[in-house]
Parts: structure tokens; C-alpha cells; sequence
């Protein structure tokens, strides 16, 4: 098990600093910066902004800069010309830096301001996707064939197909104008996340139901369901206890990659239902030129993506003995 946390470890290190690397390039490639704008500024106020910023500097100077650990600038160490008073700096030390537009904020206050409300959204999201998928699935594959099964089939394809603004707004229409007893936007308590997180969580739901359906339809055809049944097991706790263990396996592989889809945020949902969450944060930061603010965010992408998948191999040692670490 070490073995395994070491060697994942290591390419998440390879990983993120390709992501890194590749990012802040790539940023700085695109025309327009993050102070242009209708109005131009005076040249010697620009010059004094970019400076500030480092922005005057070349773009490998740059980089090390925001690498770190190390502080290129006048107040960096001794060694480098600097006075010693603020050596380190950069995202090893987990500083994202400031934020070009958001003078007043730093990327980590941002961050640890938006990033609980994409949470919470999240949870409540992924507690529908699961709810209804599993539900949805296990039910779609035990009466296979019958009305219910195409019914089933029928919701999941359409909810693969509709976009989620789509879902968010008949929810709107029925839930807020017809039948009104939810709060159509704003954030602060559980009843404004009920529309947005199903609305978030419903094309996952339906991938989720296809999977589960596969799944399940495939581990009760296995041999060893039979002889559960042939020993006179009763239906439900063969069900229950053996096959849907083996079932939703195609299900977590899916919830690595998804959760951390979802944690995010959701730029269309948040925006519909005036949610102050990370989603919006990351497209203003492209819209803008935010350089800190982007990479910010799409770090963080890339933790959740990277860890949470780790954790999806290791429920699958968990979920099945045949597989082991080294498999995974």
C-alpha cells in the first residue's frame, strides 16, 4: 500500500508541474493582457502597474517566480540582490499570488471564499446523481425489458442530452412561478441549493444510471449470482449483499473525474442562480486575463482530479478483492 501512495504521489508531482508549466504559458500567449481594457491607461501608470506585478519581467523569470519557493524581487534574499525581507514566496508555499483584477484580494482569499460555496452546491449535486442514478440504474436492470426498464432508459438519455441551464430552467418555471415554494436565486441557506444542485447533478445522474445499469446487468450473469440463487438465497439479499458491490463498479471509476467536475462548479448554474461559487471565478479570470487567478483555479482542478481519482483505484481494491494494489 505504501508502494502504491509513493508512486502516486511521484506522478502527481510530474503531473501538476506539466499542468503548471503548460498553463502559464499558454496564458501569456493569448492576446491582451489583464490591465487592457476601453480605456487606456497614462504609459508611465501601466508601467508602474506591470512592474508591481512583475509583468515588465521575461516570462522564465516569471515563472520562477511563481514557482518559488525563492523571491526574485527587491525583497527577496540577500544573494540575489534583495534585502532579506520576504525570501519566500510562489505556489510551493501555497501562494497563489494577487489577484490582477480583485486588487484588494489575493488568489487564496478568493479561493477560500468561493471554493465552500461550490462545495456545498457540490454535495448536494452529487447526493441527487447518486440518489436517482443508483435508483435508477438498479431498478432499470432488474425488470429488464419491461416498461420501467425503457422509461428509465428513455430519462437517462434525455438527461445526457439536456444541457443543465435547460434543467434549471424548467425547474425555475414549475418550483419557483407555478408552484412556488423554493427561492429562485441568492445563497445562504439549504433551500436556495435544492434547484441549482439538482439542476448541477442531473446529467450526472443520468451517466450514472446508464452505468449502474450496465454494471448490474453484467455481475448478474456471473456464476456466482447463480449459485447465490441456487443455494436459495432470497432475491433482495442476493441484490443487496453480492451483486451490487460488483455493480456500481463502472460507478466509481465515473465518480473520480465527475466529483471533482461538480466541486468546482458549475459556471451556467451559478450564474442563473446568482450563486457566488468558484466557477465564476475561474471564466472571469479568462474573460479578464486574470493570469493568477486562472492558474489558481485550475490548480486546485487539478488536485481534485488527480486525488480524487488515487481514491477511486483504491475503493476499487475495497470493492473488489480480485483486484490489488498493484493493479490499480
Amino acid at each position: 500500500m505504501l508502494h502504491f501512495f509513493l508512486r502516486r504521489l511521484f506522478w502527481f508531482v510530474i503531473t501538476l508541474w506539466v499542468v503548471v508549466t503548460v498553463s502559464f504559458f499558454l496564458m501569456r500567449q493569448v492576446r491582451g493582457g489583464p490591465f487592457d481594457g476601453e480605456r487606456a491607461l497614462n504609459e508611465a501608470i501601466e508601467r508602474n502597474i506591470k512592474a508591481r506585478y512583475h509583468l515588465d519581467w521575461p516570462q522564465w523569470k516569471q515563472y520562477l517566480q511563481y514557482v518559488g519557493p525563492i523571491n526574485l524581487d527587491e525583497h527577496g534574499p540577500e544573494m540575489l540582490g534583495g534585502d532579506g525581507s520576504d525570501p519566500f514566496t510562489g505556489i510551493l508555499v501555497g501562494d497563489f499570488g494577487p489577484s490582477f483584477k480583485y486588487r484588494d484580494f489575493t488568489v487564496n482569499d478568493i479561493i477560500g471564499q468561493s471554493l465552500p460555496v461550490s462545495v456545498s452546491l457540490g454535495v448536494i449535486a452529487l447526493m441527487w446523481a447518486l440518489l436517482l442514478g443508483l435508483t435508477a440504474g438498479i431498478a432499470s436492470a432488474l425488470w429488464r425489458g419491461s416498461t420501467t426498464d425503457v422509461a428509465l432508459r428513455l430519462a437517462a438519455t434525455g438527461g445526457i442530452a439536456l444541457p443543465n441551464f435547460t434543467v434549471a430552467g424548467f425547474l425555475v418555471i414549475f418550483f419557483v412561478f407555478l408552484v412556488p415554494l423554493l427561492p429562485v436565486a441568492g445563497y445562504g441557506t439549504w433551500r436556495h441549493l435544492i434547484l441549482p444542485g439538482f439542476a448541477l447533478g442531473a446529467p450526472f445522474a443520468a451517466y450514472i444510471a446508464r452505468l449502474t445499469r450496465t454494471g448490474m446487468l453484467e455481475v448478474l450473469s456471473q456464476d456466482y449470482i447463480r449459485t447465490a440463487h441456487a443455494k436459495g438465497l432470497p432475491p433482495r439479499l442476493v441484490i443487496l449483499r453480492h451483486a451490487i458491490k460488483g455493480g456500481i463498479l463502472p460507478v466509481v471509476s465515473y465518480l473520480g473525474p465527475a466529483t471533482a467536475g461538480i466541486l468546482t462548479g458549475s459556471l451556467v448554474i451559478e450564474r442563473i442562480f446568482a450563486i457566488p461559487g468558484t466557477g465564476s471565478h475561474f471564466v472571469n479570470s479568462a474573460l479578464n486575463r486574470d493570469y493568477t487567478l486562472a492558474m489558481g483555479v485550475t490548480i486546485l482542478y487539478t488536485v481534485l482530479v488527480y486525488t480524487l481519482n488515487t481514491l477511486v483505484d483504491f475503493a476499487y481494491t475495497l470493492l473488489d478483492p480480485r483486484i490489488t494494489m498493484e493493479e490499480s
